[in-house]
């Protein structure tokens, strides 16, 4: 049996390589990916506690279930909004994108 730290290091570990994604990147899309990288770690630390803590009760993977479904909405969604700004701005870096500013 894989102790419980490893889990929670690796979801750290990809948490940090997320958020590393987020900040540092120009292109919206590579944005897009450091957030379902972070969401994923999210996932990794939900599974992990409840077969951990209470194997029985099927409360953690219900929890999964929501953010996957949660990450595939923002997909969806985060997808379309590029796409639209790409037909406007020909671009999807972050830091050209001014639709909302005076």
């Amino acid at each position: 049996m894989i102790p419980l730290n490893w889990y929670l290091i690796l979801a750290a570990a990809l948490f940090a390589l997320g958020l590393f994604g987020v900040l540092s990147r120009r292109n919206a899309v590579a944005i897009l990916m450091g957030v379902e990288l972070m969401l994923n770690a999210v996932n990794i630390n939900l599974l992990a506690f409840w077969r951990y803590r209470a194997p029985v009760h099927s409360a953690g993977m219900v929890f999964a279930v929501i953010v996957f479904a949660v990450a595939a909405a923002e997909v969806a969604v985060g997808l379309a909004l590029f796409i639209a700004v790409y037909r406007r701005f020909n671009s999807v870096a972050a830091d050209e994108i001014n639709l909302l500013k005076w």
